[in-house]
């Protein structure tokens, strides 16, 4: 596996995982099996792993440590704060709001590292900004736990370029998490330039449309009951519907190169550019095998170009999320 730099001090695996799945939103998984596939992750060269205290909500975070323990001095742990969480729901009911005030982070930060096991946090994300308070205070208690030896190095998730600045002004950003993939493309120009300009990492989660550019779902059964999805516009059975011709396009290109569909949307992210660290998630073993084999797949810029193009964003019907919920905040 071939290694990325994310700001100055972090050298991870150029894909990593994304673990939320395996606790939260997509309908979780058996504790023994999520074992099993963080063990192989390893085995196979992932070096970055991704979760946050919202998962579950805190099961993910219990999860991922004790899953990671034997390989402590391999592995980059990742983790995320900024909801509000009621600890009485489960899920994305949990998610009550956002806050980033600076008491918050702290008592947050311990809570983290008791549940993770570990002596200090490797990459320490605020997950959503908090428009109420000032990023500088946010991240002025974030600079003190690195001061601390609590957290190594810091992040962002889904901010905005004037805010990422601000934030990277008070304490160097490491890496800036934000939804990023052929169908989602918001990142693209200001955020992905200052990124590059500043020297931060920048880390997409859902790289594969939450599973949509997989070509596994096809229709709203394709995912369980109780899964987040169900919730989002792009997955309603009409847009499944109207969607289901643009998977079928990458799916002939895949064909083309002797890949799967998976492996060719996450190529397509991983060939973006060098400060590019996709975390796709995967519960299952096979498909985790599949995305760390895309890691190797070199895509020419004509092949970028043209899978772009065929797949734009605004040919795909519905939005990322709906109007309402913890999720949706002003950059």
């Amino acid at each position: 596996m071939k290694t990325r730099r994310l700001g100055p001090h972090l050298t991870v695996s150029a894909v990593g995982l994304g673990c939320m799945g395996m606790s939260h939103a997509y309908g979780g998984q058996d504790e023994a099996d999520a074992i099993r596939t963080l063990h192989r992750a390893v085995d196979l060269g992932v070096t970055f792993f991704d979760t946050a205290e919202v998962y579950g909500p805190f099961t993910n975070e219990v999860l991922v440590g004790k899953a990671l323990k034997p390989y402590r001095d391999r592995v980059t742990i990742a983790t995320k704060f900024g909801f509000r969480i009621d600890a009485g729901k489960t899920g994305t009911d949990a998610m009550t709001g956002v806050d980033g005030r600076p008491e918050h982070v702290r008592e947050v930060a311990e809570a983290s590292l008791r549940r993770l096991g570990v002596e200090a946090i490797d990459l320490f994300y605020q997950h959503r900004v908090d428009p109420q308070v000032p990023i500088e205070e946010t991240v002025g208690a974030m600079a003190d736990l690195v001061r601390q030896g609590k957290v190594r190095a810091l992040g962002l998730s889904e901010a905005g370029a004037d805010i990422i600045r601000r934030a990277h002004a008070t304490h160097p950003i490491s890496a800036l998490q934000s939804e990023y993939s052929l169908w989602t493309r918001d990142p693209e120009g200001e955020i992905l330039d200052t990124c590059r300009e500043l020297g931060i990492g920048f880390v997409p989660f859902s790289p594969l449309g939450r599973g949509f550019l997989t070509g596994k779902i096809q229709k709203t059964e394709d995912i369980g009951a109780d899964d987040f999805r169900r919730t989002l516009p792009r997955f309603s059975a009409e847009n499944l519907a109207a969607n289901a011709s643009l998977v079928s396009l990458l799916e002939e290109m895949a064909g083309e190169k002797g890949v799967t569909a998976a492996q060719l949307a996450l190529a397509w992210v991983v060939n973006q550019a060098d400060f590019i660290v996709p975390i796709p998630g995967a519960r299952r073993i096979e498909h985790l095998e599949q995305n760390v084999a895309a890691a190797g797949i070199v895509l020419s810029p004509e092949e970028l170009a043209t899978l772009g193009a065929l797949l734009a964003p605004e040919k795909f019907a519905g939005g990322r999320y709906g109007d309402s919920g913890a999720w949706v905040t002003k950059r």
